[in-house]
Formats: C-alpha cells, structure tokens, sequence
C-alpha cells in the first residue's frame, strides 16, 4: 500500500510529460507550416522571390519574440491566459488567413512590392504565429509547477518544439503540399490545433469552470470560420465570371493554372504570378512576345538538329523548332506545367521532357551535346537567380556543340535609366562568349523582352534559306546594349532579385492589367 502513491504519481508525470511535449510538438510543427505556407498565400500576387521570403521571414520571427515575451508574462503572473486560450485563438486566427488573404493584399497593394508583401504577411501571420509563440513559456510554467529543473525543463521543451517544427516542414513538403491545396491544408491545422485546445482543456480537470467557458467559444469559433470560409469561396467563384478554369494544382513550385478568356479567344497558363504560357485558340499560336525572335534561333546555326529548351512554358518553342526538323529536349521543374502543356496546349515532344531543377538536370547531361539552347526560365516578375549566374552560363556552354548558340530570355526596362539588370545579364554572357547579339519583339515600349543570342562564332541570321525576306524584320528589332560597368553575376555575388525588385512590380501590374486581379487569387 505505501508504494501506490509512487505509481499513481510516477503515471501523473508521465501523463503531464506527454501532455506538454505533445503540445510543442504539435505548436512547433504548425509554426514553420504556417510559415511556409505564406509564400504560397502572398506569392500568387507578389511573386515568389527574395522580397517576399525576406517578409515572411521577418514577420515570423518578430511574431515569435512576442509570443515568447506574452508567454512568459501571462506565465509568471499566472493570470487568466493559460494555454488552451493561446492554442485555440491561434487556431482561429490560422483558420481566417485564407479569408483574409485577397482583401488583405489588395489593401495594401498601394504599397508597392515590398510594403506590400511585409504589410500583408504582417497583418496575415503575426497574430497566429503570436500565439504559437506563447505556447513554449506557458509549457514551461505548466511542467515547472511539478518539476524542480527549470533549465532541464525549458531545454527540452525548446528541443522538442524544434523536432516538431522540422517534422512539420518534412510533411508539408514531402507529403500534404502535393496531395491537398494551401486552403484546405491551413483549414485542417487549424481543427488540429482546435482539437488540441479542447484535449488541454479536458486535461486541465482542476478547472472545471475554464472548460465550461471555453467550450461555447470552441465551437462559436469553428461555425464562424466556417461559415466566413463559405462564404469568401462562394465570391470568390463568382470573381472567376469572366474566366474559364480549365485546370488548378497546386505543386512544390506553384500554382499552376490553366484558364480560358473567351471573349479573347485566348487561353492562359499560369503559375503563382507568372504567365508563361498563352495561346490563340483558333490558330494554336503562343502568342508570347519574345518567342517571335526565339522562333528564328535555327537561323543562327545552319543544319541545327538537337535542341535544349529549359523552362517549357505550354511547349509552343518545341512545336517551332520542330518545323526547322529540330528535335528538342525540354527541362521543367513543375510537372504540373508539363502536364498542362500536354492536356491543354496540344504540346507533343520531339526529344526527352525531364522533370526537374535546370541546373541540377543539366549537370546530369554530361553526354549530351546541342547545337541550340534556349533558355527561357521566368517566375513572378524574375528569374531563379542560380541559373543566371557565370557559372550556369559556363555550364551552358559546355553542353553546346562547337559553335553552338545560346538564346537567354530575360525581361526589363528599356530607359537606360533602370537598364542595369539588363546589362548585368549582358555582362554575365560576355564572360563566357565571344559574340552577342540583342532582340526586342517590339520597339518603343518601356518595358520588354529581351533575347540574348550568344555564340563563339560570328552570329549572321541572314544565311539561313527561311530567312529570306524576314532578315531584315530581325534587323529592326536588333538592340545594343553595353554591358558597361555593370557587374558580372556569379553564385557567390548576385546582386539581380534587387536589381529586379522595380521590374517584378511593373510586371505585376501588367498582369493585373491584362487578366485582373482575381485570377491571381485561389
């Protein structure tokens, strides 16, 4: 008999240990998923680039040292505020990011890119990740009320909550990111966390009268979350009136969309806040600018039979190349856009399609020769900085017959006022080759495409046959651009998302100008 005080109270400690560390892990997990997943809430109106993760990652943290600080406070004084509040309050606040994500954005849109996407992620996140913040110091004062090492205690709960913080990532990437939309996930955290509240509130049994208070709550909360993510779904539908989507999935890169705008007869391929895709459906034409001079690269190198494309877009390259009796192997990252270019943009390849990042991919080409590359990679406003660099390019080369031509497409301003970006791309490709040639597909505009076409050897379009009587067409749209004193981009300095910071915003309000507003939004 005297011994089952000691089980009753060594079973309570294992009880309270699982209680608490379960609840870190859990809170821990949903920080960094919460936090991840806010690219994906900001990027299809602001685009996925350093601007944005620098944002988010600011607001986190800063939402985070607050939680901590509140934590500790409301743990020390042992007010009113226990645990069960800060979950379940943060529950509701993550069930309302995805209601609040359009009007948010939109509010702050005046602000520019960069005000824009600290303001939305400020006021989107701050208030969740705040509460998950708190959880940690309200554990700590929990399990210190049974256990004397207080340093021990707060190590673990800290080593704990980062373990579930990296499951939680592990997951999200691995596993629900591919298999379930940014909504539905950010929604069934949300029940998770309210689940939690409730299982904390049983568990503090000593506080009876907590739970009766807080139960009502618990379930006004999740009606009203509800019934407002119903609502935001069913206007968020009729915002589509003016569309036709086709096709909607959300990937480890984006989200790719496929939609029709009938009373243009054009059809659009999208991802987050790029376009990289559109196309005449009674022709079948892309109808991208740039691709008007891409089309002409077989004029740069007589007899070309082997081409690379990287980034495939719809596949519209593939099919014009194919006309000059070129086969070409195709790189996309997001097996999403290869799926959509086959289902909805009638693509058929002639070479291999490899799924997978560029420069990865093309280092595993080790046997593989080209005689043309056209690179042509665009996300948001701006290019994955890692395969621009000098020794990307140099790689680039390496994979190209003797002789062969590189085209670089690359999208800025014409004032030579704001031409840096261009001219650091210009600089870069004079690095490793000899010649260069520049196109714009219209002249006079502030804002264009430019096709860079690079090659050790003399660039002469007019020697091709086709190109008789069309010569002259290229010629008119034949731009110098100095490199100057702009610098050259390497892995180890690459200065181009901020050089780029100007054009993403231009190049988003050209998007809302041309499709609106709502498509950018789920």
């Amino acid at each position: 008999m005297s011994k089952q005080p000691t089980v009753q109270k060594g079973s309570q400690a294992k009880l309270d240990n699982f209680v608490f560390y379960g609840t870190v892990s859990v809170t821990g997990a949903a920080v960094m998923m919460v936090e991840l997943l806010g690219t994906r809430i900001i990027g299809p109106y602001y685009g996925v680039s350093l601007v944005v993760w620098s944002s988010l990652l600011s607001v986190s943290l800063l939402a985070l040292a607050f939680g901590y600080y509140l934590g500790g406070f409301f743990a020390a004084n042992r007010g009113q505020w226990r645990l069960p509040h800060a979950v379940f309050t943060a529950s509701v606040f993550i069930a309302a990011i995805p209601v609040l994500s359009q009007p948010v954005q939109l509010m702050f849109n005046g602000l520019g890119l960069r005000g824009g996407a600290l303001a939305s992620a400020f006021v989107l996140f701050t208030p969740a990740l705040l509460m998950l913040g708190m959880a940690g110091p309200l554990v700590i004062q929990m399990a210190t009320a049974r256990v004397e090492r207080v340093g021990a205690t707060a190590g673990n709960v800290y080593a704990i909550s980062t373990i579930g913080s990296v499951l939680g990532t592990l997951v999200l990437g691995f596993y629900l990111l591919p298999l379930f939309g940014t909504h539905a996930i950010l929604w069934a955290l949300a029940l998770v966390l309210l689940l939690l509240a409730l299982l904390l509130v049983i568990y503090e049994r000593h506080r009876m009268k907590l739970a009766t208070r807080l139960w009502p709550w618990l379930i006004a909360g999740l009606l009203v979350v509800i019934g407002v993510g119903a609502q935001a779904a069913n206007a968020s539908a009729k915002s589509y009136e003016n569309y036709n989507v086709l096709f909607e999935q959300e990937t480890h890169y984006g989200w790719v969309r496929v939609v029709d705008q009938p009373e243009k007869d054009l059809r659009w391929l999208m991802s987050d806040a790029s376009t990289i895709g559109v196309e005449h459906l009674p022709s079948g034409q892309g109808l991208l600018g740039y691709q008007s001079i891409v089309r002409t690269l077989p004029w740069f190198k007589l007899e070309s039979e082997k081409a690379l494309l990287i980034g495939l877009g719809a596949g519209h390259l593939v099919a014009d190349l194919a006309k000059f009796g070129i086969a070409t192997d195709a790189i996309e990252i997001d097996p999403a856009v290869a799926k959509s270019a086959v289902d909805f943009f009638n693509f058929r390849p002639t070479g291999k399609v490899i799924v997978g990042d560029a420069r990865y991919q093309v280092q595993r080409l080790e046997n593989q020769k080209y005689d043309l590359i056209i690179h042509d990679c665009f996300t948001g406003g701006a290019e994955p900085f890692h395969l621009l660099s000098e020794e990307m390019i140099q790689l680039l080369k390496s994979r190209l017959t003797p002789n062969g031509v590189l085209a670089v497409n690359f999208v800025g301003f014409t004032d030579p006022t704001r031409l840096k970006p261009v001219q650091s791309i210009a600089a870069t490709l004079d690095a490793v080759f000899a010649h260069r040639k520049n196109y714009v597909p219209r002249l006079g505009e502030d804002f264009s495409d430019y096709v860079f076409i690079v090659s050790d050897a003399p660039l002469n379009p007019g020697l091709h046959p086709s190109s008789k009587g069309t010569a002259q067409w290229l010629a008119q749209r034949e731009v110098n651009i100095p490199a100057g004193d702009a610098p050259v981009i390497t892995d180890d300095y690459n200065p181009l998302e901020f050089l780029q910071i100007a054009k993403a915003e231009y190049y988003r309000k050209l998007l809302i100008d041309r499709v609106g507003e709502s498509v950018l939004f789920r």
